[in-house]
């Protein structure tokens, strides 16, 4: 199939490249831009006046939910609703039933999500088996089947001295590690930040120490082991400071935002909604203006949902006895260029957060518009809207935005030069 995309602004911000142009896409590939190759014939062409072309989004958290929770998503389900966010590929944690800690699940996944064909899936393998946090998983076996990197998410390991253990193996074969650092001793029991809000509402509080101390001992252990290492899901603005400092000592270090942290704060707890219970918590206002400046400064590289689609029942009981998460893939995209509409971000700087910095951070083969490179693109209208949830592909509707209206509307998402979502 040849594809001649014409008259796009197109934004690529792994080269600096921002002008109005044409895309020709042959073999999956991206042939050329500007000039159209000698006798190059389009078998379809999309008219992209007014739209931007950009490298397709690159999510680094979409829980899938398959194998093992049907009842919350399937692979095909949530890869669609991340097309219609604007995402070509992404990373799916290991909390799955059983655990990602075997090939067996690796390959069932990337199957199924061949069969899906919206998008590109790269697996994150558990990095202790059953993430019980005391012995190794088959690294280098989960590393063959497909998985790019390994986590054990907010589960800890038993021991500071079992976590090293693992740190080394991995940087033996040069694994990249992914931390979801926080202290459990701390949290435990916890389900807001503890702050005022909390306080006032009469929930159990985490507080910030929960990520600081935990991280602070994370990038020590990453320093004496040399793991190439990603932190997940900072939540907090000290805890990007110490990102800030271990980049600056030289560390190879990494980290990425969960896209609704950059937007909502713990009072938006007031109302005891459930939709807004989130593990790590919602922190505070000075909180949320810390990640943003860090995201602004590209300490934080990469943005990303950590979409948690959930059936409805799971945020139907009292607050504390709800399941923690956002269902909000779809909305990447327009959640995101809110941010841009508010004037925090410019939008290359904004595109670079959701494509080449995650790609760059986890070393995927995505996250560009590069001649020779695959064709995964996303075309959006800038000026127009999303009614947050008029059409909804995730099984999860466990998201607080639905009804909103959103800056942006995703028109085409192309997957190796294939149309994988046409809004």
């Amino acid at each position: 199939m040849r594809t001649a995309i014409l008259g796009a602004r197109v934004i690529d911000p792994a080269s600096g490249l921002d002008q109005v142009s044409d895309l020709y896409i042959d073999g999956g590939k991206l042939i050329a831009t500007g000039q159209a190759p000698t006798g190059f014939v389009a078998d379809q062409t999309l008219d992209a006046q007014g739209l931007i072309a950009a490298p397709g989004l690159v999510d680094l958290s979409v829980a899938l939910r398959e194998p093992g929770y049907s009842r919350k998503g399937s692979i095909a389900t949530e890869t669609l609703a991340a097309a219609a966010g604007g995402v070509t590929s992404l990373c799916c944690p290991p909390f799955t039933k059983p655990v990602l800690d075997t090939s067996a699940v690796a390959e069932l996944i990337l199957d199924r999500a061949r069969e899906a064909g919206h998008t590109k899936v790269f697996p994150i393998g558990a990095l202790s088996k059953g993430l019980a946090g005391e012995q190794l998983a088959e690294l280098v076996a989960l590393r063959d089947a497909g998985c790019v990197a390994f986590g054990n998410g907010l589960d800890n390991f038993r021991s500071s001295r079992t976590l090293r253990r693992a740190l080394e193996y991995a940087a033996t074969f040069d694994l990249q590690v992914i931390f979801h650092s926080q202290d459990a001793d701390l949290a435990e029991g916890g389900l807001a930040h503890e702050g005022p809000t909390a306080s006032f509402l009469g929930l159990a509080g985490i507080p910030e120490t929960a990520e600081t101390v935990a991280l602070a001992r994370d990038l020590l252990l990453v320093e004496q082991s040399g793991v190439r290492a990603h932190f997940s899901q900072i939540t907090s603005a000290r805890g990007a400071e110490l990102i800030a400092n271990a980049q600056a000592r030289g560390l190879p270090v990494t980290a990425d935002v969960a896209l609704y942290q950059l937007i909502l704060t713990d009072e938006a707890l007031i109302d005891f909604s459930s939709l807004y219970h989130v593990q790590p918590p919602l922190r505070s206002r000075a909180d949320r203006d810390g990640l943003r400046e860090a995201v602004k400064a590209g300490v934080i590289s990469a943005i990303a949902s950590h979409h948690q689609p959930h059936e409805r029942d799971a945020k139907l009981a009292p607050f504390a006895a709800t399941e923690p998460g956002i269902s909000s893939v779809q909305l990447l995209l327009p959640l995101a260029l809110s941010l841009v509409q508010d004037g925090l971000l410019d939008l290359p700087t904004l595109l670079a957060r959701l494509s080449s910095g995650p790609a760059t951070a986890l070393r995927l083969p995505a996250g560009s518009l590069s001649v020779g490179g695959a064709a995964d693109i996303v075309l959006f209208d800038a000026q127009a809207s999303t009614v947050a949830g008029e059409q909804w592909y995730s099984k999860g509707s466990n998201c607080p935005f639905i009804g909103h209206c959103l800056p942006g509307a995703v028109r085409y998402t192309l997957v190796d030069g294939h149309i994988s979502y046409q809004g």
